[in-house]
Order: structure tokens, then C-alpha cells, then sequence
């Protein structure tokens, strides 16, 4: 029995990264032979053990052979006659081809050392083109290690990949699965940059691609094109440390774009509501978590009254923050708010950058949703115990008075605006 770590730890490793998780494959053991070490077997279609102290993975050496499309449809082969070579060839890319023994001795066939040292990702043979996860995996790496190109064989695979439609047969939730891994990544631009060249974009979310070669007003977005303003915007958003659904907002917050009416171009009037029903789609298709889904469709809906909170009046900001449920989930939309700043903030030009841009909007909302959540509303509905259908209003009354009072700069009638 020969025991290697594979995969990410090596990789890591040797591009001096902080390793959190160690994978081992096991060369020359059957399953009795890591039973009787006390390792607790887990895996469902091939054998991976627990080691019993550390709790990490030990896989057996494996072969595969692809047996239906998608990503399931493979069957494995498992043998003490498995050679490491063997085991490694059916990994995605060289990088993560790499075995190291127990006396740090590396065994690399496919030349990854060389192409961690080149930059290059690089698939390890014809077998990548079986499972069409490693396409969104590549994606997601591209996102990781920024400074890393692809290979011209490896981005021709993956097309062929994607016209035979390999990408068709991946299931929703494995589809979010990396999406949402590759959006926590440093450079989440990275990830959409390499699933629209090799097409993989235009078929798991269709509605993201369609904005690309979509102009904006060049007064405005300065970057013109909608698909390099998303580009700008999540990168905006990682740069900043926002958690996940502030990332899915920022993500699909302009989706409306791809769909007014061409003759109007550059202008998007009434973008917001037409993107709400899109985001709601792709949402549902991919199964996205609810916490993500809530925030992605309110920003979408609420961004370009957000944009315009400064000239909002009192009514018309405790309007919007009744439409987005502040009173009872006031860290929402702090995190909406969060969302509409890196949307400000991801705009760059020839000539200059927004990155740095205040954002006073932030803090105007932030501060009449301070102000109209200090009403007293028990207080009011008491007042009102003889005529309680008068409630609702008398507190929504009081609310504007109260953020027309902490924001002076601010009128208390209607301004119009939905």
C-alpha cells in the first residue's frame, strides 16, 4: 500500500497558498485493507475512506470510462493493479495532476510542475471532454488564480464540449454549485470571461450572456458595453469583501438591459421591472437559495431609485422602504444598498475609473431608514385602538416626518418616483 496527497494540496503547495484540505489516493490497498486500518468508508460510486484520526479522504487508485452524458454517467474501476499514473491521467488538468509521497518526493507525468511555473491550465488528456463539469471548474480556478491563462487546446476542447451539448446535460444545482464558488472568488470576471468564449454562458444562463454587445450611455458608463459593466461590478463587489448575495445581486441587477427595445439604445428606460422577471427565471432554474434569489430581484427592481436617493422625498424614500420590507429586514436592504454601490463603483472608461467614487446614496438611505425605524408604531397603533384601520397610515405618516426631519435636505411630499 503506497499512500500520495493529490489534487489542490500539492497544487497549493507549490504556489506557496495556505492548503486547508489534503486528499490522498491509495495505490495498492482494496477496501478490506483500509478497513482493517479502521478507515470509515463514505463514498457511494467509488471507494473513498475517512482516515480514522484527521477525518480526511483516501480514495483508492481509479479508472473511469464515461458511459452517458453528463457528468454521472461514468463507471469506475477500482484494483490494487492501479497504477498512481493511472489514477492521475483522469484528472481534469495538469495542475491538479500532481502526487506527492510521504517523503515529499512529487510524481508529475502530464507536466504540471511546468505548467503551475508557466501559468497554464491545461487539460490533462481527451478525457476532459467527458465531464462537463470541468468546464465550470476551469471557469472557477480562472477566477481563483487570476494570472492564469489557458491553454489554445484546452479552450478548443471545451467548445467541442459545448456544441455537443455537453453543457446541456449538467443539472441545476451543480451548475450553482461552482457559479457561486467562482462569484467568492478573487476575481469573479474571470470565471464569466472564460464561460462566454468557450459558450458555455450562453447556455447555462442565457439571459447574463445576452448583455454583451448591449451599449449604455457613455455618459454614464463610460465602459459602454452592459456585459464589461457586470464584469466591473462583481469585481467591485469581491474587491470589497461582499458575501454571496450582495455577488448574485451585482450579477444579475441589469439583466432588463438585454431585453428593451433596441431602437431606444443607448437609453434602458424601465430596465429595473423588465430584469425582475428574468432574475426570478434564472433563479428558478438554477435553484438558487432564497436569500440569494430575495436580494437579486429587489435590487433589480430598486437600483435606479437607489441611484436616485438624493433627490427622493421623504414620502417617496419611506415608500421604498416599505416596498423592501426594511422595517422588518433592515440588514436586506443594507445589503441591497451594498449591491447598488458596487454598481456605482463598477464603471471604467479609457480615462478613469469609479472605483473610488463616494457613494453618498448609501448613507442618505441608510440614515432615513435609522430615522423612520426610531417611530414608536406601538405607540401609534395605541393612540388609534378606536379607529385601527387608520394605523398603517398615521405610522407611515409619522415616518415621513421623521426622515424629513433627520434629512432636512429633504421634502416631505411625494416627488413622483416609484
Amino acid at each position: 500500500m503506497q499512500i500520495y496527497v493529490v489534487g489542490g494540496a500539492v497544487r497549493d503547495r507549490l504556489l506557496g497558498l495556505d492548503v486547508q484540505d489534503h486528499d490522498h489516493v491509495v495505490v495498492g490497498a482494496t477496501p478490506e485493507d483500509m478497513l482493517a486500518q479502521g478507515f470509515r468508508p463514505v463514498g457511494k460510486d467509488f471507494p473513498v475512506f475517512l482516515h480514522p484520526k484527521t477525518q480526511e479522504e483516501y480514495a483508492l487508485a481509479r479508472t473511469e470510462r464515461k458511459t452517458a452524458p453528463g457528468y454521472k454517467g461514468f463507471v469506475f474501476h477500482t484494483s490494487p493493479d492501479v497504477t498512481l499514473e493511472e489514477d492521475l491521467i483522469r484528472r481534469d488538468l495538469t495542475i491538479n495532476a500532481i502526487a506527492r509521497a510521504e517523503d515529499g518526493t512529487l510524481t508529475d507525468p502530464y507536466g504540471g510542475v511546468r505548467d503551475l511555473e508557466q501559468r497554464i491550465f491545461r487539460h490533462v488528456s481527451p478525457a476532459f471532454e467527458e465531464d462537463p463539469v470541468r468546464i465550470l471548474r476551469l471557469a472557477r480556478f480562472a477566477a481563483r488564480f487570476a494570472d492564469f491563462t489557458i491553454a489554445p487546446e484546452t479552450m478548443e476542447l471545451m467548445q467541442q464540449m459545448v456544441a455537443k451539448g455537453e453543457v446541456d446535460a449538467l443539472v441545476p444545482e451543480r451548475v450553482w454549485q461552482e457559479l457561486s464558488r467562482g462569484l467568492m472568488e478573487a476575481k469573479p470576471s474571470r470565471m464569466l470571461e472564460v464561460l462566454r468564449a468557450c459558450g458555455a454562458l450562453a447556455r447555462i444562463v442565457p439571459e447574463l450572456n445576452a448583455l454583451w454587445g448591449v451599449p449604455q450611455p457613455e455618459k454614464w458608463h463610460p465602459e459602454i458595453d452592459t456585459g464589461l459593466h457586470v464584469l466591473q461590478v462583481i469585481d467591485c463587489a469581491a474587491e470589497l469583501g461582499m458575501e454571496l448575495p450582495v455577488r448574485v445581486a451585482c450579477l444579475l441587477h441589469d439583466l432588463g438591459k438585454g431585453v428593451t427595445p433596441s431602437a431606444n439604445w443607448p437609453a434602458h428606460h424601465g430596465h429595473e421591472e423588465l430584469g425582475v422577471a428574468l432574475v426570478e427565471a434564472v433563479c428558478q432554474r438554477l435553484r438558487v437559495p432564497t436569500e440569494c434569489r430575495d436580494l437579486a430581484v429587489m435590487t433589480t427592481r430598486e437600483h435606479g431609485n437607489v441611484g436616485r436617493a438624493l433627490q427622493l422625498r421623504a414620502n417617496t424614500m419611506v415608500k421604498l422602504l416599505e416596498r423592501c420590507d426594511a422595517f422588518r429586514k433592515p440588514a436586506r436592504f443594507i445589503q441591497m444598498l451594498a449591491a447598488t454601490e458596487c454598481d456605482s463603483r463598477g464603471r471604467i472608461g479609457a480615462q478613469a475609473s469609479f472605483r473610488d467614487t463616494p457613494f453618498p446614496q448609501r448613507a442618505h438611505l441608510e440614515q432615513a431608514l435609522a430615522a423612520a425605524r426610531a417611530v414608536d408604531a406601538g405607540a401609534i397603533a395605541r393612540s388609534c385602538s378606536e379607529q385601527p384601520a387608520q394605523i398603517p397610515q398615521r405610522v407611515h405618516q409619522a415616518r415621513v416626518h421623521a426622515v424629513a426631519a433627520a434629512l432636512p435636505s429633504s421634502q416631505v411630499g411625494d416627488d413622483g418616483i416609484a
